[in-house]
């Protein structure tokens, strides 16, 4: 499986087009299937489900088989995707008894709507019936549904940057989609579009930028949070990974199979880190920039993220990333957001 990393094989595509095509006219045709593939993986991978039964998780994506392509004539995009997907799941009573199972999706393609999907769950044959295979036919089938539309999103948003060159008169106006809904639980953001676009600086492309914010507690001491995000020990304890960090001005980190890296630039003991953070398959060298302050409110920890410079099309993307695999992480792994009494 290819690592996303700088120098990402997916960068590399298949494109047939000529340099003065300004105004779009030529056909173009890139290759998504490199690309695909990662994304289903990483979109799939970690779901999970609870109820009063118990809790379920996709724990290995075991079959991705398909491909995915773009096509750009006179402008217009055309998007071509057909993929069998296999997974596995594994669930836990509140008895604490474990089960294992299987999820089949054999015909996402751009011919489907996504209402039409086979999603197929199954027990495995040596396991006993349990009420967790319900809970993942109904509530697990739902999330799955929704991360495979998220990648449709994805697919024709940031994938697509570039493809559409700008024109004599400026800059191309990206074509819209629907964006998945992602769920706020408790934590709160505001978000506004920003002004400037900043211009890639491989490319010379606008890239259209926007700001948000996002606040969520932990019942633990700032000193304690701070941590959490600098000792690379427990950066790969929340991660379940390899992860590198290396905690001091101008320091790199590369955590989550390389997904997100960047650089802090500025560390104030247990109250703030500012840092250059990225995803991997954002536009070539362009980074956000994301500042965590962590407030003492008496027994817990209010965290405070600002970032600034996500691409547009990201927006959705980065912060669900950033409820699921660090503050929902950070609490189930450590135990910060629940109270023992």
């Amino acid at each position: 499986m290819a690592k996303w990393g700088e120098g990402d094989p997916r960068w590399i595509v298949e494109e047939r087009a000529d340099a003065t095509n300004v105004n779009n006219w030529h056909w173009t045709e890139r290759d998504a299937t490199n690309w695909s593939s990662d994304k289903l993986k990483f979109l799939l991978l970690g779901l999970s489900v609870e109820a009063e039964e118990g809790k379920c998780e996709v724990t290995e994506v075991s079959k991705v088989e398909g491909e995915a392509s773009i096509n750009n004539r006179k402008g217009k995009l055309i998007f071509f995707y057909e993929w069998n997907l296999k997974a596995i799941w594994t669930g836990k009573s509140k008895s604490g008894i474990k089960y294992k199972g299987t999820i089949e999706v054999p015909n996402l393609s751009d011919e489907n709507d996504m209402e039409d999907l086979d999603i197929s769950v199954m027990l495995n044959k040596d396991e006993p019936d349990t009420p967790l295979i319900n809970l993942m036919k109904t509530k697990g089938a739902e999330k799955i549904r929704e991360a495979l539309g998220s990648y449709v999103g994805l697919l024709k948003t940031e994938f697509t940057q570039g493809m559409i060159l700008p024109t004599a008169n400026g800059v191309a106006k990206p074509q819209s989609t629907s964006q998945s809904k992602a769920s706020q639980d408790k934590t709160q953001i505001s978000s506004s579009s920003s002004k400037a676009a900043p211009v890639n600086v491989n490319t010379g492309v606008k890239i259209p930028t926007c700001k948000f914010s996002m606040k969520e507690t932990f019942l633990t001491s700032p000193p304690e949070l701070y941590r959490v995000f600098l000792n690379q020990e427990m950066v790969q304890a929340f991660t379940h990974g390899p992860a590198t960090v290396d905690a001091e001005r101008g320091g790199k980190f590369r955590l989550l199979e390389g997904n997100v890296f960047g650089e802090f630039t500025e560390l104030v003991p247990d109250e703030k880190i500012v840092m250059k953070w990225r995803y991997n398959n954002w536009p070539c060298e362009h980074y956000a920039t994301v500042t965590l302050n962590f407030l003492d409110r008496s027994s817990e920890t209010e965290l405070k993220v600002e970032c600034r410079g996500v691409p547009d099309s990201q927006e959705e993307q980065t912060k669900e990333g950033w409820r699921r695999y660090y503050f929902e992480a950070i609490k189930q792994t450590f135990g910060y957001g629940a109270r023992l009494f």
